[in-house]
């Protein structure tokens, strides 16, 4: 199984509105690709530099590498655009990919 994590610090003028459109509208859109089978959501309590925003980890478990690659190619675009849209100059994102090993 894979971990796909995106951590997203946004900006705190919008956070709560950001946090309430993730799991009402961007989360429900990537799971109804059926290519996760679950997710998760966890803010970060500690951060080394005061960026003026929350950081929060977005994680999605996927069954294999063959998934995940479809998604990114069929609609992980299309998501970014979006997220992109809403909130322009308000985030910044670091990805990574992991690898469930127990």
């Amino acid at each position: 199984m894979l971990l796909y994590n995106i951590t997203v610090s946004i900006d705190n003028a919008v956070a709560d509105e950001w946090l309430e459109w993730m799991k009402e509208t961007h989360i429900p859109e990537v799971m109804a690709t059926t290519y996760f089978i679950k997710y998760q959501i966890a803010k970060m309590l500690t951060e080394e530099n005061d960026t003026g925003g929350t950081t929060y980890a977005v994680q999605y478990f996927c069954r294999n590498m063959t998934d995940f690659e479809e998604f990114q190619q069929d609609h992980a675009p299309n998501l970014v655009e979006k997220h992109a849209n809403r909130y322009p100059n308000q985030f910044v994102t670091f990805e990574s990919l992991l690898e469930i090993v127990d």
